[in-house]
């Protein structure tokens, strides 16, 4: 297949997830206050666009709590730094079963609640993009499961094109993929999505290349599509998104590390993005530009 290079890259720099990171690092953000001062630092060294979960200041444990996530995106727009806001709406789908013999009733750790709810942050914050996981899957967590039903799916997707906040569609694997084309073909989502594909989070789509390039070419042509990799593959798999037609996600929620013993930064690993991708001879592009490309709209926070 012939080289579909990308020369106009955008990077997004994930800063915090909702993983047990926060123990691993001390650069992992947790207060409010933390994550956007780590998202201003990360649109300084290059990322255009900044995708921020929250999590208890004190424990650093994951969180859907509203103020915190109202508090990310007031610090985040008032800043003296432009970016684009990607907020997750995937908390809330967190199903953990007993283990053994009795599965039911669930067991702590568990968080499910309506599209209703997990959309209510992004329906206050108004970000520009949101993220919609598109399916439901395993992951190397014993008996927790990432629950998203096309049903949630639909409610949510239809909340998120009604407050004019674009979808940023997460694809773990091609079934995923696969559901995502069918909201688009049933008009709850806009044709021109975008999704950003999953490479290596067990147990999804491994990010080895035959499988990376097997995503890649089920994203029809009109969608714009950014790839991420975990771990010391994160660096390789933006090389490769760039080299296949795509842009680039790095940061802590994905990747801990700089080199071997080094603790990375947000803004250590976009710079080390912005070198690599520049080196490629590709064009980094900034969050207005990305605003023009992916059809955003920049809205004002709902009044207090």
């Amino acid at each position: 297949m012939p080289l579909a290079m990308n020369r106009e890259v955008f990077i997004t720099a994930a800063i915090t997830g909702s993983g047990s990171t926060q123990d691993r690092s001390p650069h992992v953000p947790r207060s409010p206050k933390e994550i956007a001062d780590s998202a201003i630092a990360a649109a300084k060294a290059g990322a255009a666009v900044v995708h921020c979960h929250v999590r208890d200041p004190e424990t650093g444990a994951p969180s859907r709590k509203l103020e915190y996530y109202r508090e990310v995106t007031d610090r985040i727009r008032s800043a003296d730094s432009d970016m684009v806001l990607n907020l997750t709406a995937g908390m809330g789908g967190d199903m953990v079963f007993g283990s053994g013999e009795t599965p039911l009733p669930t067991i702590a750790g568990t968080d499910m609640v309506g599209p209703s709810e997990r959309v209510a942050h992004v329906a206050e914050c108004l970000p520009e993009i949101c993220t919609l996981d598109c399916g439901t899957m395993n992951f190397a967590e014993a008996d927790y499961v990432m629950t998203n039903t096309p049903g949630m799916l639909t409610a949510m997707g239809k909340m998120m094109t009604a407050l004019g906040v674009k979808p940023e569609i997460e694809a773990f694997d091609t079934g995923h993929l696969w559901y995502a084309k069918q909201l688009v073909k049933d008009g709850v989502l806009d044709s021109s999505a975008l999704v950003q594909l999953c490479m290596g989070v067990p147990w999804g789509a491994p990010d080895d290349l035959n499988t990376f390039m097997a995503m890649v070419n089920n994203v029809p042509d009109d969608w714009t599509f950014s790839a991420f990799g975990l771990g010391r593959n994160q660096m390789p798999l933006a090389a490769a998104s760039v080299l296949a037609g795509g842009n680039v996600r790095v940061g802590l929620e994905d990747n801990l590390m700089l080199d071997r013993g080094v603790l990375a930064t947000n803004e250590s690993l976009v710079e080390r993005a912005v070198n690599i991708v520049e080196n490629l001879g590709a064009k980094i592009i900034g969050p207005e530009d990305v605003r023009k490309k992916l059809g955003l709209t920049k809205q004002t926070p709902v009044s207090k």
